[in-house]
């Protein structure tokens, strides 16, 4: 079993930036896939970042490319999100998952455990 509680969203202006972050419980973190994923009104859900169980694989959604960057940190059961040059379009609900199988982030059902959100807004 592991819980996630995703901190460090809020407010902020086009082009600013933020860092998420998500807390998991539980000893093997390191075993674990992790991503970010996000949620605006009215539309699907949106792979946006994910990271291997090491942290030597990165993988990005094209809206992000180049302006987010996730990292991890095994020793402190923590997962990361930075997200520079914001854009009112990355406002969302921000939801950190962790899957123990090596699946493709964009597969149906991924993530077996899943944070309650952190929402980000970005205004113009």
């Amino acid at each position: 079993q592991v819980q996630l509680v995703e901190s460090g969203g809020g407010l902020v202006q086009a082009g600013g930036s933020l860092r998420l972050s998500c807390a998991a419980s539980g000893r093997t973190f390191s075993r674990y896939h992790m991503g970010w994923f996000r949620q605006a009104p009215g539309k699907e859900r949106e792979f946006v970042a994910g990271i291997n169980w090491s942290g030597g694989s990165l993988y990005y959604g094209d809206s992000v490319q180049g302006r987010f960057s996730i990292s991890r940190d095994n020793a402190k059961n923590t997962v990361y999100l930075q997200m520079n040059s914001l854009k009112p379009e990355d406002t969302a609900v921000y939801y950190c998952a962790a899957e123990g199988s090596y699946r493709d982030y964009y597969s149906p059902g991924w993530g077996e455990y899943w944070g309650q959100g952190t929402q980000v807004t970005v205004s113009s």
